[in-house]
């Protein structure tokens, strides 16, 4: 009968190792707290998204009564799972341009930030 001695201890040596590896960072279904800021600002500029689904997977059905359960948009519900799907893949957002991020930390008023955004968009 062969000796397996050395590829047990092999064996055993590679799950110490796979054991002392730490878990993932955070849940990758939790929002990023940057997709939650973009979400929760009323004046984000919004985009029609249309793709055709199976409709095995139900899709709008259970968009709809997650939406039920929880007060959340369907939009928010679709921009919350794909954005996560996306970053837990490798494909976060591309950084956004530096007038876009600082308007709110520069003190503007609602008012003038809005017309700033109106501005960029031309």
């Amino acid at each position: 009968m062969p000796d397996h001695t050395h590829h047990i201890r092999l064996l055993r040596d590679l799950a110490d190792v796979l054991e002392a590896l730490p878990g993932p960072a955070e849940d990758p279904f939790t929002p990023h707290p940057d997709t939650l800021a973009i979400i929760s600002n009323r004046h984000t500029r919004r985009g029609q998204l249309n793709y055709a689904v199976p409709n095995a997977l139900q899709l709008q059905h259970r968009i709809r009564r997650y939406n039920a359960d929880s007060n959340i948009p369907h939009g928010d519900i679709v921009a919350i799972a794909l954005d996560a799907l996306l970053r837990a893949k490798g494909y976060p957002p591309e950084p956004r341009p530096e007038a876009e991020t600082s308007l709110p930390a520069a003190g503007l008023s609602t008012a003038r930030r809005n017309k700033l955004q109106i501005e960029q968009d031309r």
